[in-house]
Formats: C-alpha cells, structure tokens, sequence
C-alpha cells in the first residue's frame, strides 16, 4: 500500500508537469526580445510540449517495464530538472533543446504517475487522483502567476525560469524517498495483459481521438499564447501572468465538478456543448474586446477548457465496454491526440506573425472549438466500441 510520503511525492511531482510550460509562457515576450527571435521560434517553442505528451504515449509503457515505473517516474524527474537547468543556459537552440528534454521528462510522468496512483493506492483512487489533479492545476497556475514577480526579484528571465528546477528537484527528493517503500510491487512488474483489439478502424474511436487532440490543442494554445495576446492588447505583464493562471486553477474546482456530472447520465453531450460555449464566448471575448473584460474573458475560457480534459478522460472510460478496450482508447486517444495538439500553438503563432494581429489566429482557435464541441456532442452519445 502507498504510504503518507508516497502521496506528497504524487503531489510534488504533479505541481511540476505544467510550470514548465506555462512559467515560459509568462515572460516569452522578455525571452523573444533578449533572445532576438521571431514569433514562428515562439510558435515551435509552445508546440514542443504536445509533440513530447504524443511521442510519451508510446514510449512511457516501455520505459515503465524496463525500469519499473516508480523508477521511471524518478528518471523523469531527474530528466525534468536537468532540461528546466539547460534550456537557461544559452540561446535560442539552447531554450529549444532545454525545452525538449524538461518537456520529455514531463511526459513519462504524465503517463506513469497515474499507474502509480492505481496500483499503490486501490482503495483511495479518487481521492488521490484528486490531489494528483489539484496539484497538477495549481502548479500550473503557480508558474504562470509567480515567474513574472520572480523576473523582476531575480532581475532575468532566465533566473526565474530557472528557478522551477528547485521544485522538480524537491518533487524528486521526496519521490525517491516515498517511492522505495510505497509503491505496490506490480508497478514496478506489471503482469502480462492479453491482447488488445486495435481501435484504429473504428469510427467512434477516432472521434473521441480527436476530441481529446483538439481540447488539448485548446489549452496549450492558452498555455502558450494568452499572455502575449493580454500584453500586445495593453495588459501589464503581471496582470497577463495573473490571468493565465486563473485559467489554471479554475482547473481544479472544474475538474471536481465535471466527471461526476458526467458519470450519472448516460450521454454527455449536453455537458460538452455547455463547456464549449463558454470556449467559445471566451475566445471570440478575446477576439474583438481584449480590453472590455480579460478577467472575464480569463474566467469563461478558463471553465470551458477546465472541464473539457477530465470530460475527455470520462467519455474514454464511458464509450468502453471493457478494461482491455479503455487502455487501448486511452492510448490511442493520447497519442494520436497530443500529436494532433502540437499544431494549434505552433499554428496560433505563426498566424499571428503573418497577418499582424492576432484576431485571425482567435477566429481561426474559434471555428476548431466549434469543431471540438461538434465532436464532443457526438463522443458523449451513450454507446460503446
């Protein structure tokens, strides 16, 4: 059974897999003008997280076996620290390749800690993964609201950027310790599954697949983008940072709320289409009227994109009829998906540095959400595989 300790490295580790990304996106328009770099650099800097989430996918189950997850879990943490130290270090590359690797690490956890949380934890599932999610939300929030106080204290991005390896350090200090006598023995040994039916030709398949990319296209695209947008609109660093991360934690009363919402009806997609038009009011706010309400904008885009990932999460679970089918889903979903998500921020950008403003990149964000809502209507249908 997992222990006390094991359950603060969940959490420690979790609070690590977004600061990363969102602790960039705070300060990238001080990191564009040190570096002297173009917006399409930007783009392929936001997109690196969903390439590393799709490419895990595959990769993650095997390192898992080959290490034992709890170990792996550690390497990636280690892995993580050392790309958060790198990608300060030097130049443009320098940030990609640190990126890269940090964002690698990330992934692997991604994957894995939830095994952890299952196997480790059989009667406390829910209320760990709960932690497991408010941690990974606050984090979130946290690099986003705190690394522009931080540039200003430390006087350089790179500072306090750099800074977040301290806590993936410590996540690592307190895995390495919880894990050596928390975690159940079939994670580090998983037992042998039979095989699994490829979902690969099945329609239904797909449509939940590229649900679950383009919600995830939808928040890193906020992750990477919404301070950049606040700022060129006149909203002052810290304000932007601020209002990224209530986007983020709005992610943690949201996630609560919505799988039991989901789980007592058959159908969800009344659910989904509530959640997608407060997206899309959100966006389309953003769009025309940055400056009439960014709080406003921040918190409707921030509940619709909150509750779109753990809704995905259900209907994967929902239109399975067996454990073997909802693995083969899930890995379908999250690596095809992420793949898939890697071409909004990257797009988003590259728009913006075409056109000069970024009312086409949101119009263009607005027609994929009603694209996303379609498709979720259609996943939440009350059938299986």
């Amino acid at each position: 059974m997992g222990t006390t300790l094991l359950a603060i490295g969940v959490a420690l580790a979790a609070a690590n897999l977004r600061p990363a990304v969102t602790s960039m996106a705070s300060v990238l328009g001080d990191v564009r003008a040190s570096l002297g770099v173009s917006t399409t650099w930007a783009s392929l800097l936001t997109a690196i997280p969903t390439v590393c989430f799709g490419l895990a996918a595959f990769a993650a189950p095997l390192l898992g076996r080959k290490l034992g997850t709890a170990r792996a879990v550690g390497a990636s943490l280690a892995v993580l620290t050392a790309g958060l130290v790198l990608r300060v270090l030097d130049g443009p590359w320098v940030v990609l390749g640190g990126t890269f690797i940090a964002c690698a690490g990330i992934a692997v956890s991604n994957v894995l800690i939830p095994v952890v949380v299952k196997d480790s934890f059989p009667n406390k599932v829910g209320p760990v993964t709960g932690v497991y999610t408010a941690a990974l939300a606050a984090g979130a929030a946290a690099g986003a609201a705190l690394t522009p106080s931080l540039e200003s204290f430390l006087g350089s991005w790179r500072g306090a950027v750099g800074a977040w390896a301290l806590l993936s350090l410590a996540a690592l200090l307190v895995w390495t310790a919880g894990a050596r006598h928390g975690v159940a023995a079939t994670s580090a040994a998983p037992r042998p599954q039979a095989p699994r039916r490829s979902l690969f030709r099945t329609p239904l398949a797909w449509v939940v697949t590229v649900f679950f990319g383009l919600q995830s296209l939808l928040a890193y695209t906020v992750m990477g983008w919404l301070p950049e947008i606040m700022g060129d609109a006149g909203v002052d660093r810290s304000t932007a940072g601020l209002l990224l991360a209530i986007t983020m934690v709005l992610g943690v009363p949201v996630s609560l709320m919505v799988p039991p919402l989901a789980t007592r009806r058959a159908g969800q997609s009344a659910l989904v289409v509530v959640l997608g038009a407060f997206s899309v009011a959100g966006v389309l706010g953003l769009a025309l009227a940055p400056l009439a309400a960014p709080g406003l904008w921040a918190v409707l885009i921030g509940v619709g994109m909150g509750g779109m990932f753990p809704l995905a999460l259900v209907i994967i679970s929902l239109r399975t009829a067996s454990s073997a089918d909802t693995a083969s889903l899930s890995g379908m979903a999250q690596s095809v998906g992420y793949l898939i998500s890697a071409t909004g921020p990257f797009a988003f950008g590259v728009l913006r540095g075409a056109t000069g403003t970024w009312t086409v990149s949101m119009l263009v964000l607005t027609a994929v959400l009603v694209l996303l809502t379609t498709l979720g209507a259609l996943a939440g249908r009350p059938r299986t595989l």
